[in-house]
């Protein structure tokens, strides 16, 4: 399928071809001796990853797939470092094909947590801690950047986070992915688990940054102890070598009787270069990140489930998720979105569940999915016969 220069239809056999396309790309060096099709492997991980499932499942449903321990035994040779370069490569191609480098663009940084019940495969350092989830507060962590775009929201780039590194090493590493884009960065909105002094001191050095402060200490709750809206400045580890300061917005409005709550709601904002707006613009500004939340939910939608501790695997189904979700977003917007005066608009009637179900029917006659078994050719015995009669 040429995105470029598209056929008149599109098909689900079109939409298979070029999700195995993209993920054939990706390097799994194999084992060594044991011969294994990687066309016939993708297909498996492509198939467990529409349909939200386990390889284990895909293979055993399947004719035309190999064994599910040699897919998995494959899939654990990964090199983390080179796989997850590989898949940001394939972001990077995405974006590119879509993003004018000289449009301002606002980029969201989020972590995805990925809730995990069980002990670490090699090394502690595998899991970080989160919120309380489902019993359990282990989790493996991804640090991802995001465009926020009603048309276009891409995700620039990821990075598997270890537990024995900080946030802000997390976020200098896709943020270096993402400035290699050359794209022109109108706004860097990061959530509060970057409002550290590395993570505000690496961001203002790149681009304009809002992020929101986190209500502790005395001299915060003194500067959020108002009525009004007001621009103000704050220092972290005031007077040592750290020191870190920045432009602060703080942000006053009233609940209005929403979820039963009334007063008011005071905000602090880490706003560096946005001079130009107001408190309220700076809250505003930062609340459009809220449009990631459907990002999340999507990937989501195409990950693949697995009980393995081995982190290299799952970081395979995750980098296939984001892979798969800016390619729904890539043929919404090239291939079906009509030209128009404005930009185009991703049609509504391609939502990312649609473009899962035709690959998914696709992979069905690819991998020959079984649809009919043998009976026993008894059926219920003769001594329960009279109560079926009955």
């Amino acid at each position: 399928m040429d995105l470029t220069n598209p056929d008149t239809t599109i098909t689900a056999a079109d939409l298979e071809s070029l999700a195995l396309q993209h993920l054939t790309e990706l390097p799994v060096p194999g084992v060594e001796g044991r011969a294994l099709d990687p066309e016939k492997a993708w297909a498996a991980v492509l198939s467990a990853a529409v349909e939200q499932t386990s390889i284990h499942d895909i293979c055993a449903q399947t004719i035309n797939t190999p064994c599910s321990d040699r897919v998995l035994e494959w899939l654990a040779t990964v090199d983390h470092l080179q796989f997850e370069n590989a898949v940001n490569d394939i972001l990077a191609r995405q974006a590119q094909q879509m993003l004018l480098k000289a449009t301002p663009r606002s980029i969201c940084l989020d972590f995805v947590d990925i809730h995990y019940h069980g002990r670490h495969h090699l090394s502690p350092t595998e899991l970080c801690r989160t919120t309380p989830r489902d019993g359990t507060t282990n989790c493996h962590r991804y640090c991802a950047g995001f465009v926020i775009s009603r048309n276009k929201p891409l995700i620039l780039a990821f990075t598997w986070m270890h537990g024995d590194e900080t946030k802000a090493d997390a976020a200098e590493r896709v943020l270096g992915r993402v400035g290699d884009l050359g794209l022109t960065i109108r706004c860097l909105v990061a959530d509060r688990g970057f409002a550290s002094a590395a993570g505000i001191d690496h961001m203002q050095s790149l681009a304009p940054v809002i992020t929101p402060l986190i209500r502790r200490g005395k001299k915060l709750m003194k500067l959020l102890d108002t009525k009004v809206s007001y621009w103000t400045e704050y220092a972290m580890y005031e007077g040592t070598p750290r020191e870190v300061r920045f432009p602060v917005a703080i942000c006053v409005s009233y609940r209005k009787g929403k979820r039963g709550k009334t007063g008011l709601l005071i905000h602090a904002y880490a706003a560096c270069e946005q001079d130009a707006r107001t408190p309220k613009q700076v809250e505003y500004a930062y609340k459009q990140r809220s449009a990631i939340e459907t990002s999340f939910r999507t990937f989501r939608e195409a990950l693949a489930t697995t009980s393995t501790r081995d982190p290299g695997i799952r970081l395979v189904h995750v980098g296939v998720a984001f892979v798969l979700r800016n390619l729904w977003v890539l043929v919404g917007w090239a291939v079906l979105a009509q030209p128009r005066c404005g930009g185009r608009a991703r049609p509504a009637w391609f939502p990312f569940k649609r473009f899962r179900k035709w690959i998914e029917h696709a992979l069905d006659e690819r991998l020959a999915r079984i649809w009919e078994v043998p009976t026993n050719g008894v059926g219920i015995p003769v001594a329960n016969r009279s109560a079926v009669a009955g």
